[in-house]
């Protein structure tokens, strides 16, 4: 398999790289994104680029993928909706279109969240700008796509957030991570969790196109 990642150097991008440099069925990742991700692996290679709203000049390196795996993201902390929108909707639009038309064989799996709106029109700003987002990704002519809305994400082997309140708020509650883990097993999953449920759905499909947490439990068999 091989697999284009956007958003490696994310919390959730990490996890789900480290995955696939992991998984002996993968055959090759690209990533795309603004900054390296540090990983050096015979598998991996890494598209540097500073406009991620069009990327009509990677057509050549953009082709030939079985799975893409968008985790890029912002927090709506601060933001008016129309930057969000441009970042949360446009960017991944315009890394979905042009990779629906090189590769309708492929399964495209965005990374939501729980909570997310699907008629578009509720209150929450990033809730309804994610619906939207998830419905225009549904639309496209790919073999499959899937929407993973996660809740509250543990991060794993190393895998840190890149904004500074995050971490410190993981810094101090990881010791009560694993414990909640095991009593509130649908409200928390970890990353590797998140990684290793992407990798499966690009395999074998799952009956629901949007997955919550339980989920995408499932696809892990826990």
């Amino acid at each position: 398999m091989k697999i284009v990642l956007f958003g490696a150097t994310g919390m959730i991008g990490q996890g789900v790289l480290r995955e696939c440099l992991l998984d002996p069925n993968v055959e090759a990742v690209l990533t795309v994104g603004r900054t390296a991700s540090g990983k050096h692996h015979e598998k991996l290679r890494e598209i540097l680029r500073q406009d991620m709203s069009d990327y009509a000049d990677l057509a050549v390196q953009l082709t030939g993928l079985d799975a893409c795996f968008f985790c890029l993201g912002v927090s709506s902390s601060g933001m008016a909706e129309k930057d969000y929108e441009r970042v949360t909707y446009g960017v991944t639009l315009a890394a979905a279109g042009i990779l629906s038309r090189l590769n309708p064989q492929m399964t495209f799996v965005y990374v939501s969240g729980a909570g997310t709106d699907s008629s578009e029109q509720g209150r929450s700003m990033w809730a309804r700008v994610k619906g939207k987002t998830e419905n225009a990704l549904l639309r496209l002519p790919f073999a499959a796509a899937y929407m993973f809305r996660p809740g509250f994400i543990e991060p794993l082997h190393g895998a840190t957030s890149k904004t500074r309140a995050y971490r410190i708020f993981y810094a101090i509650s990881k010791p009560l991570l694993p414990p909640l883990r095991r009593m509130f097993p649908n409200q928390i999953l970890t990353t590797e969790q998140i990684g290793l449920a992407m990798l499966a759905v690009a395999r074998r499909g799952y009956a629901k196109r949007v997955l919550e947490i339980k989920d995408i439990r499932a696809l892990l068999g826990t």
